[in-house]
């Protein structure tokens, strides 16, 4: 896998450039070389250094472009922990978006089919996919998924299906045609009564361990009066269901 762009850092400041590129700062133009490698060193043409990074994963949560809300961190984290995705696995998702998930699923190695309703939506995932590193490993598709699912049995199965689609319970229905055995199903919903259909969907087509979880992650402030959660907020994000196939 090899990163089309790199993150250039100075203190604070975080760029996402790709070799060749050429970028005005306050802190002086930046022009990335060709042959550009992370651990390689830039330095403006005022003079101020920039230490040339690999993309990670949270680099390409703050810096791809987006097309609404990307799926957090967070949330993330479950899906690649509870489905246990990895090199050579087969996965199937639907929403892709900004393509945040799809991504770190191409990182690790599992190739993608992601479908994404939105043509402006899916142009955008698959230039991400190239800035990500992982173009040849993600496929997006326009389209629904829902309209493709008798192809699509027929093209698995798939080891890991991943939904993050208002229509979800309709796809979970088709779950035990699409998954191979022993496959895992995540499906993320940011309401609850989504999640609350899926799970009644996953459990008509027969899935097992079906397990749904809110999540919810607070930061800590520590302060000489004493150590408690932030009060800025709840941190939730969404639901995700998980469910596997007989």
């Amino acid at each position: 896998m090899t990163d089309a762009a790199y993150l250039l850092v100075h203190e604070d400041r975080e760029y996402l450039l790709e070799p060749g590129e050429e970028f005005g700062t306050d802190l002086g133009v930046i022009e990335v070389p060709e042959d550009v490698s992370a651990g390689d060193e830039v330095e403006t043409h005022l003079g101020t250094v920039f230490e040339v990074r690999a993309l990670r994963g949270p680099d390409l949560f703050n810096h791809l472009d987006r097309t609404g809300a990307p799926m957090m961190p967070r949330d993330v984290g479950l899906v690649m922990g509870h489905t246990g995705a990895s090199g050579g696995d087969r996965v199937l998702d639907a929403g892709t978006g900004t393509g945040i998930l799809a991504a770190y699923l191409g990182r690790v190695g599992a190739d993608v089919t992601s479908y994404e309703v939105d043509d402006e939506f899916a142009d955008v995932a698959r230039e991400n996919m190239v800035t990500a590193g992982v173009a040849d490993r993600v496929d997006v598709r326009t389209g629904d998924l829902t309209e493709s699912l008798d192809s699509l049995a027929d093209e698995g199965p798939f080891d890991i299906l991943t939904l993050d689609t208002g229509d979800a319970p309709a796809v979970v229905e088709r779950a035990d045609d699409l998954l191979a055995s022993g496959g895992h199903l995540a499906v993320y919903s940011p309401f609850v009564e989504g999640t609350r259909e899926a799970a009644l969907a996953a459990r008509e087509a027969g899935l097992s361990e079906i397990e749904t979880l809110e999540t919810i992650q607070r930061e800590m402030d520590f302060s000489d009066r004493g150590s408690r959660p932030s009060t800025a907020g709840v941190g939730h994000t969404g639901y995700l269901l998980f469910a596997r196939a007989p």
